[in-house]
């Protein structure tokens, strides 16, 4: 069972804001009653209208992107910056990216129109690794990065543990290459960690995201998922196996 307006909204036919005005409107039937309520649910089985018109759910797509850096992780831009779905324009179906990268960090994004499988792989308490390779500033000492692996404080709470490890330095320069595998998705976390320990990110790509990885994909590249992959990441987040270090 689903909320209404997000199967709406997962059809591509409006926004789910969009989907509870036409909902509050009287513009929506569910097996040939208007609907009025924003809290109903719905089952595949229910037949449902918008406008008098029946409601056809898309074919669900998953796709592996490449996200450069100077892209929005976003479906629009209020400033007209390019956004992930810019690099879509042979998608018919209405995809979102899952979670986000920041404006200047480049990686591994999914997109999709499944609402379902949105929610397992962002939803925190599942818990999805993610690989970052973080060129930062300094040469971190050991005790600060057990810091980071034993969790540190932040703003908005206290990390979960990390595994972090030091894959090279360059003392000329004063910098270093950082691996760092979280499990959650707060908003720029990594910068936020490295900069709590005093080591600000100069540079911050996301190699690998649970079984994924960016082999054979350029920047601005991207690849539809198989449905083992689907698979695989659908297990990963419902029980926290099947993930192992690409090497």
């Amino acid at each position: 069972m689903e909320r209404l307006q997000k199967v709406i909204a997962y059809a591509g036919v409006a926004s789910r804001r969009k989907a509870e005005e036409l909902i509050l409107q009287g513009k929506v039937k569910v097996n040939g009653q208007i609907v009025k309520e924003l809290g109903t649910k719905v089952s595949s089985s229910d037949k449902i209208e918008v406008n008098e018109i029946p409601l056809v759910q898309e074919e669900k797509k998953y796709f592996l992107f490449y996200k450069p850096r100077g892209v929005i992780s976003a479906v629009k831009d209020d400033k007209g910056r390019k956004v992930v779905t810019d690099f879509f324009p042979y998608v018919e179906e209405r995809i979102y990216p899952i979670g986000r990268l920041d404006y200047d960090t480049s990686g591994l994004l999914i997109l999709s129109n499944d609402g379902e499988f949105t929610n397992l792989l962002a939803h925190p308490r599942y818990g999805v690794p993610k690989v970052y390779i973080a060129k930062v500033k300094g040469i971190p000492l050991k005790e600060s990065l057990k810091k980071l692996e034993r969790g540190i404080q932040l703003e908005d709470g206290k990390t979960a543990p990390a595994k972090v490890k030091l894959l090279s330095l360059d003392k000329r320069k004063s910098s270093s290459i950082i691996e760092i595998i979280i499990h959650e998705g707060r908003n720029r976390q990594v910068r936020r960690m490295m900069d709590a320990i005093g080591h600000p990110v100069l540079k911050l790509k996301r190699e690998q995201y649970g079984t994924l990885h960016l082999r054979g994909l350029n920047a601005g590249e991207s690849r539809e998922l198989t449905p083992h992959e689907v698979k695989q990441l659908r297990t990963l987040a419902e029980t926290g196996k099947g993930w192992h270090r690409i090497n």
